[in-house]
């Protein structure tokens, strides 16, 4: 008899602490908002957390991918912007010294001022930013992933912005048109001047395509990065749904919890002191 009333009282120890440990669960889950902390916590919802928390993690490299994309884009645009800028003045300095009243020190300025359009321009289209990585790519546009199956290029090739022009059927650089207009500066022949400024024009003209095609990979980058944006806030509801507390329904177990705990306690008291042959009659 004694035997079994021992038994008795480590089960209901343990019950109690069992329940104790339910009671600081909730009150855990009231402070923090999160009810879902373990697989048997609810086992369905433990399985659907861990895929969302898988798919959140691939959204967030797709993310990041879409953030240095919309970097290097923004910086393409930025110098190609440059370039269209610094082409119109060369074609306004090669205009200038065709009216045929120039000096030799304004030609050399304007020489001057041609010699460092071309540098600046070179430097444009070669330019690398603090990591070292290419404003323009070299060769071949590099494909960034930023979704499930597909890989943009999100600037074009150094090649493509500022080689291989098509002028009057002869393949050209814009530092050729550049450095073929400043030899016609030199020479002073008007009919050389106006076979540059038309290179510098169709060079020009070039740029203003390769903007527009940027702008597209640019927008590209925006409507997917919003659309990345959107299913993240979806995967977040839903993760919160799984996750978070319902809190009338605790507070509502805790309070019982909390009665059935006192009650226990109080009884268990009594019945400790109570003596020996009181327990076995």
């Amino acid at each position: 008899m004694v035997g079994i009333t021992h038994k008795i009282m480590l089960a209901e120890i343990r019950r109690q602490q069992s329940l104790s440990k339910s009671i600081i669960e909730g009150q855990t889950a009231v402070s923090t908002g999160v009810t879902l902390n373990k697989a048997s916590d609810n086992a369905l919802a433990w399985v659907q957390v861990s895929d969302i928390a898988r798919a959140q993690s691939q959204q967030a490299a797709w993310q990041a991918n879409i953030s240095y994309g919309t970097t290097r884009a923004t910086n393409a645009e930025a110098n190609l912007a440059e370039v269209d800028t610094l082409l119109q003045r060369a074609q306004v300095l090669v205009t200038s010294a065709r009216n045929g009243s120039l000096n030799d020190t304004s030609r050399a300025a304007i020489l001057e001022e041609m010699s460092t359009i071309r540098t600046t321009i070179g430097e444009l289209f070669n330019q690398k930013d603090y990591q070292g990585t290419p404003v323009f790519d070299e060769g071949q546009s590099v494909l960034v992933p930023v979704s499930r199956g597909m890989n943009l290029a999100v600037v074009a090739t150094r090649q493509e912005v500022s080689e291989g022009i098509d002028v009057d059927g002869t393949p050209m650089s814009i530092d050729d048109m550049l450095g073929q207009a400043m030899t016609a500066l030199e020479g002073s022949d008007d009919a050389a001047l106006a076979s540059a400024l038309d290179a510098v024009k169709t060079g020009q003209s070039h740029i203003v395509v390769e903007q527009a095609r940027q702008g597209v990979r640019s927008d590209r980058l925006d409507v997917i990065g919003t659309r990345l944006t959107d299913i993240g806030l979806d995967y977040t509801e839903r993760r919160a749904s799984l996750e978070s507390t319902n809190l009338s329904e605790v507070i509502s177990n805790v309070s019982a919890q909390l009665l059935q705990l006192e009650a226990a306690q109080s009884a268990f008291a009594r019945i400790n002191k109570q003596t020996l042959f009181d327990l076995i009659g």
